[in-house]
């Protein structure tokens, strides 16, 4: 039973190497974290035994037909993979290691073995041998060979941020021609992903990486030791920029690797850095086929290629930093996220809900995506975009805010900026009890927004107005915590938006407004929320038209502003300062900007409460009127929606006659 992973290899009496009888000591071992493990990746099952090699000639008595085509084999296999070094199997001490190979293969089993050869340039040195058996297999074993070939020219990068390939083992010294033996680098230390699976991981890896003040200097984090948040970000900050300059390596000599995964991807404690597995799956961006080696094909091949790398690099990138998705089902959701064709951008809103409350990690990754201004939701939403053409490419990756931290001055381009501003007013809004100063920033950020904002044509809303939205802030309506003797004591729920494109022109859309409540009934309300469930819902159709937004600046208030204390005068003081000065695309006020015009029809109300509220006309009263306190008019009546301000893949801003300001961000956590 020991032997079950091993004995589906085909030619082990053939090899003439015979393994000894296992006796009541050997024992099988459950995967733990050895040094076997870190170099071959994630194995089914690791066994330890004491095996032995001997390669005998009374063994070895092979037909004069065999003779011949094994001098064929050799000579051709010897003509196609020169470049590298050939062992033979004498020359390995073989240790006390087996396993099965990368991810549980069973046509593959890897050794740890020493060079005792004294001639060889690596005596003394610890390799590993992987025996490949399948005919795929070995495809890949012979592709890894290859591509060493393409890198030689610059082979102290691809022994930086690679698994070192130094040759194969010659099959004339085993008398196994069906099988193809690998002979690469052992660098002694675990697999990144299980790396995060153990407990410690984080003072290990540090340890294990010696993280001294000029590594910190390097990687752009003034912070050394500190809490555990900002740890892991300086550690992720090194392990992503490690990645992405050996991804870049590759690209850059027109190989795409097509297997970047946590068990792929090793930390050598020698060096430090990231060793990007065996490369037997690597391919090239442009194809031979003269049918196809046009200009165009091998472009979009290329394109294509770098993008799904690209996306391999940001489902590790996410499973760093939020440790939650390690597990098979959480991430089994994640994924499902991007195969329903959500936008990436999107991604914070449906964590929240599903990792916010049963966080195991106290909500660490989130914390790490949240600082920089969102800086690190923007880099995965670059890296899993939807659309190949718009992933990020390593180079831009390299120079993004989130990997160069504070200390290094990068650059931020306009996208950044907006990001930077929508991230920041959706933190605010979720502190909940807002005090003058939050209100004051928050109206800030909501006219900095609208001044950048990227679509502000109707032809741009109508492919990004339709969907699900959620309520966070309304400039003019502020209930906290209040001394009020309500005649009925409401909590209000989740307000959403819904809007519907209703035509074929794109220029008519259905609103629906969805309201959801409690009403706590009983003197007990303070410690128990159950109470009784409602919902109000509105709906109205809208048609979209082009309009301006007027800035009266002879007037000292204008009721076009979000608050009655934020003038033209202060704006144009605050957009003129230095923080702001390079943001603006412009360098005075503007009198006026285009927005988006919404003109609506007839509006239908309706309500339905759960008993035993529902038959009592009264309290049902008592509940609407306490919830029209509480949210914002323009959502019960969607006709006092004026225009839209501002709009993109994840924000929203509407504005009612009334001048306030209605802040939405999108929403999908209930469709998945």
């Amino acid at each position: 039973m020991a032997l079950c992973g091993i004995a589906r290899c085909p030619n082990w009496e053939r090899a003439a190497i015979p393994i000894r009888s296992f006796n009541s000591s050997t024992r099988l071992v459950r995967p733990t974290f050895g040094p076997l493990m870190g170099e071959i990746g994630y194995s089914s099952r690791i066994l330890r035994s004491r095996i032995r090699f001997s390669i005998s000639s009374k063994n070895a008595t092979p037909l004069e037909s065999e003779e011949s085509a094994s001098d064929t084999f050799s000579d051709s296999l010897e003509e196609e993979l020169g470049h590298v070094m050939k062992f033979k199997m004498s020359d390995f001490e073989i240790c006390d290691r087996v396993s099965i190979g990368l991810s549980g293969r069973a046509d593959e089993v890897v050794f740890e073995a020493v060079v005792k050869d004294v001639d060889s340039p690596l005596h003394n040195s610890r390799v590993l041998l992987r025996r490949l058996t399948s005919a795929q297999a070995q495809r890949r074993g012979k592709r890894a060979i290859e591509v060493l070939k393409k890198l030689a020219r610059r082979r102290l990068l691809y022994h930086s941020y690679s698994m070192q390939v130094h040759g194969y083992v010659d099959p004339s010294s085993t008398g196994d021609y069906g099988s193809f033996t690998l002979v690469h680098g052992y660098h002694g230390s675990f697999s990144l992903r299980h790396w995060l699976q153990q407990s410690d991981w984080l003072p290990t890896l540090e340890a294990t990486l010696a993280l001294d003040e000029d590594s910190v200097r390097r990687v752009g984090d003034d912070t050394v030791g500190g809490p555990a948040v900002s740890r892991q970000l300086r550690l992720t900050r090194i392990l992503m920029r490690d990645l992405l300059i050996g991804v870049n390596y590759l690209h850059s000599h027109g190989l795409a690797h097509t297997e970047l995964r946590l068990e792929n991807v090793h930390v050598s404690p020698v060096d430090r850095h990231i060793k990007v597995g065996i490369l037997g799956n690597a391919a090239d961006f442009y194809d031979d086929n003269p049918s196809n080696s046009s200009m165009d094909t091998n472009m979009d091949r290329r394109q294509m290629m770098i993008a799904f790398d690209m996306r391999c690099v940001g489902f590790m990138m996410a499973k760093m930093v939020l440790q939650e998705l390690m597990e098979p089902f959480i991430f089994a959701k994640f994924k499902s996220f991007f195969t329903k064709g959500y936008d990436p951008s999107c991604l914070r809103e449906y964590l929240l809900q599903t990792l916010g409350r049963n966080s195991s990690s106290g909500n660490a990754g989130l914390q790490i995506l949240d600082r920089n201004w969102g800086a690190g939701w923007n880099l995965l939403s670059l890296l899993l975009a939807t659309k190949p053409s718009e992933r990020i490419s390593c180079l831009d990756a390299l120079r993004h805010p989130f990997l160069c931290g504070p200390r290094w001055r990068v650059e931020p381009s306009m996208d950044i900026i907006r990001w930077g501003l929508g991230s920041t007013a959706v933190r605010i809004t979720e502190e909940y009890i807002y005090g003058p100063q939050q209100r004051s920033r928050l109206a800030h950020f909501i006219e900095l927004m609208e001044m950048l904002n990227p679509h502000s044509k109707p032809k741009n809303w109508r492919g990004l107005l339709p969907g699900k939205w959620r309520l966070l802030y309304s400039t003019g309506r502020h209930i906290g915590l209040t001394l009020r003797q309500p005649p009925a004591r409401v909590l209000i729920g989740d307000v959403h938006l819904t809007v519907k494109t209703t035509s074929k022109s794109c220029t008519t859309f259905s609103f629906t407004s969805e309201i959801s409540f409690t009403v706590l009934i009983g003197h007990n309300w303070p410690h128990d929320k159950a109470g009784v469930a409602g919902k109000l819902g509105v709906d109205s159709c809208f048609r979209l038209t082009a309009g301006k937004r007027l800035y009266l600046k002879e007037e000292k208030e204008t009721n076009f502003l979000p608050s009655s204390s934020n003038t033209a005068d202060s704006i144009v003081k605050k957009l003129s300062g230095r923080r702001w000065r390079k943001a603006i695309p412009f360098k005075e006020f503007p009198s006026s900007l285009p927005v988006a015009k919404l003109v609506s029809n007839e509006i239908e109300v309706a309500m339905s409460l759960n008993d035993p509220l529902a038959k009592n006309v009264d309290a049902a009263k008592n509940a609407v009127h306490e919830v029209r306190t509480q949210v914002p008019p323009e959502m019960f009546d969607l006709s006092k929606l004026v225009c839209g301000t501002y709009v993109d893949s994840r924000l929203l801003v509407l504005h009612g006659v009334s001048g306030s300001a209605l802040f939405f961000t999108r929403t999908c956590a209930n469709e998945l």
